[in-house]
């Protein structure tokens, strides 16, 4: 029953509100006449996003301090956990992790969602995205406590991440991966990505590089216009790299102004369900011009371009104002549904691996109106959910335990790593005064693995023998590579990795046998 309502707005016949005059409106009768004490600027900006949430998944309100840290990553240094997230449906959910930083050391991944931090609960709480930023932060070396749901899977997994500084380079790892082919991982496209990829390829082309393979795995993207520099390097003068159009925007082409540094030579790039946004438009660039062969899985579907709106207190609006296309015409934006709280279109890679898509490219179905031809080769290519690669590559379980996965969760690996480098360093450096020995040489014995199993059962993480059998040659090459890090660079630490990535395998395979390259892509 209501009871005590006061009339306080009877019109005699109904007026004709636009839209502005009615929030006006509104925010007046709650000035005036709300029961307890408001605050104005929490209330405004609730309003906003609210507002931002009828349009699409990736228009959004940040605050000033909001604003500060989702742009750090691609303009600056910072400290923390190193991960790059969204508040969706009031959880944190990663989209990616920094390489190199405390957060990747742990195994936090891509799609996981934070839901608490410190034992205080963060999702459904309606906190504050400052407040969790707050609570994710602090002093170098202290640690931070973390509870995480991944995937399906009813069970928390918690993780201690011990903070640190936070690498923000956008190449983290060059070098031969054979001879003539180099190596290149991007895992942003920020500021300082272009002049970074530059001086990699001037270094690799000193050691004889003519063939090439970018790396952008787990690469959520970026600037559209890295994305658009780092095309230019690779296609001839005047090639298609992208273009935009929005109902309130005027159409922008993007063609190469220049003669690419690198337009001969085969060219492999490497992608999976997490390469989003700007790495989808250099990969569509590459595909659409015949230039080069991708290989993976098929990329996230962020198809729309966001326009930064800064306010004067510091807050931002990121809003949609177009879609951007590849040279052939394809929107890669994935479907989503206008004014949906977010959670189907992040539930999106689950269904993939649900649906079996992950494990079979017979699983990824396109639709007929979707079809688009590359430009010289007439190639069929589908927009409408990612780019699909020429050469799909399955994901890998095959060495996944919950045993691992408690191991890296709880920093036992990372730690195990780092105290046997401590223990051992001068001796290591003297055996392996380069890295090449290094990889060739040193191996992870059976006296190690065992102080392995006992840290983890002193941290409580219990080993059993099936799943130490089956995840036990893939902790050994993750301790190989912890340990080529600390010793070396990060560049050590994916030389080591990547020999157990079927991506990688795949891509070095292709691009090392004409063969196979060439009935992937035909010779120009």
């Amino acid at each position: 029953m209501v009871c005590c309502l006061t009339r306080i707005y009877a019109p005699a016949q109904q007026a004709a509100f636009t839209p502005e005059q009615k929030i006006r409106i509104v925010e007046q009768i709650v000035e005036r006449f709300y029961v307890d004490s408001l605050n104005p600027d929490a209330m405004v900006e609730e309003g906003i996003r609210a507002m931002l949430r009828t349009l699409d998944p990736h228009s959004q309100y940040s605050d000033a301090e909001e604003t500060k840290a989702l742009t750090e990553p691609l303009e600056g240094n910072f400290s923390g956990v190193g991960i790059q997230f969204n508040m969706l449906t009031d959880t944190l959910y990663v989209i990616a992790t920094v390489a190199g930083g405390p957060s990747e050391r742990v195994g936090i991944l891509a799609g996981d969602r934070i839901l608490s931090v410190n034992d205080t609960l963060i999702a459904g709480v309606k906190k504050p995205t400052a407040d969790v930023m707050r609570m994710l932060r602090g002093p170098k070396g202290s640690e931070v406590e973390v509870k995480v749901l991944r995937g399906a899977s009813p069970d928390l997994i918690t993780f201690r991440i011990t903070r640190d500084d936070i690498p923000i380079n956008s190449v983290d790892a060059y070098y031969m991966a054979a001879p003539k082919v180099g190596y290149v991982r991007i895992s942003r496209f920020a500021e300082s990505t272009a002049d970074e990829v530059v001086d990699a390829f001037n270094a690799l082309r000193k050691q004889g590089m003519r063939d090439l393979i970018i790396d952008l795995e787990d690469n959520g993207g970026g600037y559209l216009n890295a994305a658009i520099q780092l095309a230019s390097l690779l296609l001839p003068k005047d090639a298609p790299i992208v273009f935009t159009e929005g109902m309130r925007q005027e159409p922008m082409h993007y063609n190469n102004t220049v003669e690419g540094q690198l337009q001969n030579g085969r060219v492999v790039v490497m992608v999976n369900q997490y390469s989003a946004s700007a790495s989808e438009i250099l990969s569509g660039a590459i595909q659409d011009n015949d230039r080069g062969v991708i290989v993976g899985r098929r990329t996230f579907g962020k198809g729309l371009v966001q326009r930064p709106f800064p306010l004067p207190d510091g807050s931002m609006v990121r809003l949609t104002t177009a879609h951007y296309y590849t040279p052939s015409g394809r929107s890669i934006q994935k479907p989503y549904t206008r004014g949906d709280d977010g959670d189907a279109y992040a539930r999106d890679i689950l269904d993939r691996l649900n649906s079996g898509e992950l494990m079979n490219a017979d699983s990824v179905h396109f639709s007929e109106k979707d079809l688009h031809h590359t430009l010289r080769l007439n190639r069929p290519v589908y927009g409408g959910g990612g780019i699909m690669p020429d050469r799909f590559v399955p994901l890998d379980t095959s060495f996944y335990t919950t045993y691992y996965r408690d191991l890296v969760a709880k920093g036992v690996l990372n730690r195990y790593s780092q105290g046997y480098v401590d223990a051992n360093r001068a001796s290591l450096k003297k055996q392996y005064p380069g890295v090449e020995k290094f990889i060739k040489n040193f191996e992870v014995t059976d006296g190690m693995i065992d102080s392995l199993v006992a840290l983890g059962a002193r941290e409580g993480v219990e080993a059993d023998e099936k799943s130490l059998a089956t995840s036990g040659s893939y902790i050994r090459t993750v301790i190989k590579a912890l340990i080529a890090r600390d010793l070396y660079d990060q560049t050590a630490y994916y030389r080591v990795t990547n020999e157990i990535d079927p991506v990688y395998v795949e891509a070095l395979r292709i691009i090392t046998d004409p063969d196979a390259y060439t009935s992937l892509l035909p010779a120009r």
